[in-house]
């Protein structure tokens, strides 16, 4: 007989369906035999709502993880928070994932990074969010919820969710190899 392996709850700091699917996905690809229960919850980010560097967005991302495990009594909490860094003489626009489960150990991820067209972060500069300014030149009603701004520069050949979800994949390598993690 099988042996049967309770279900595993994620809390994920957003009620974002892109965000909330990319988990799924991720937690199922690395742990395919796994019953899995993925849930979205609002929880404060604690940093602006335009990060505007990887420390912000990492703070974010960790801040959103703690919350999101508490406010569920999860197994797993997982924060995803994308923001901007300057790099050079470009912004580059990536996500940035941290999972935290119940003894406090966390693992932390990233999206690929994009450089954002100089045209679309003046917009940025002038207090407008990213999902917003990629509405505005696409023409679209919130891409964010959809396919971002991977997808649309990219013609989803990398989807917002496919992104997320390889960045939630390389916050899970904390759990996947522990022992290379203890002191």
């Amino acid at each position: 007989m099988q042996e049967m392996h309770p279900v595993i709850r994620v809390a994920v700091g957003s009620r974002n369906p892109v965000k909330v699917e990319a988990v799924r996905q991720a937690f199922e690809r690395v742990w395919p035999e796994q019953a899995w229960e993925v849930q979205g919850v609002e929880v404060p980010s604690g940093v602006s709502n335009q990060p505007m560097s990887d420390e912000e967005s990492i703070q974010g991302a960790r801040n959103r993880a703690s919350g999101a495990i508490s406010a569920l009594d999860a197994d797993y909490g997982v924060g995803l928070e994308g923001g901007m860094q300057h790099t050079g003489d470009q912004w580059l626009d990536c996500g940035w994932i941290a999972v935290v489960d119940r003894q406090g150990h966390m693992g932390l991820g990233s999206t690929v990074k994009m450089v954002v067209p100089e045209r679309m972060v003046r917009m940025i500069h002038e207090g407008l969010e990213l999902g917003e300014v990629i509405d505005i030149v696409f023409e679209r009603q919130n891409s964010k919820q959809a396919e971002g701004h991977f997808g649309l520069m990219t013609r989803n050949a990398l989807t917002r969710t496919s992104g997320y979800a390889d960045g939630v994949v390389a916050a899970l390598a904390r759990f996947v190899q522990p022992y290379l993690f203890t002191e």
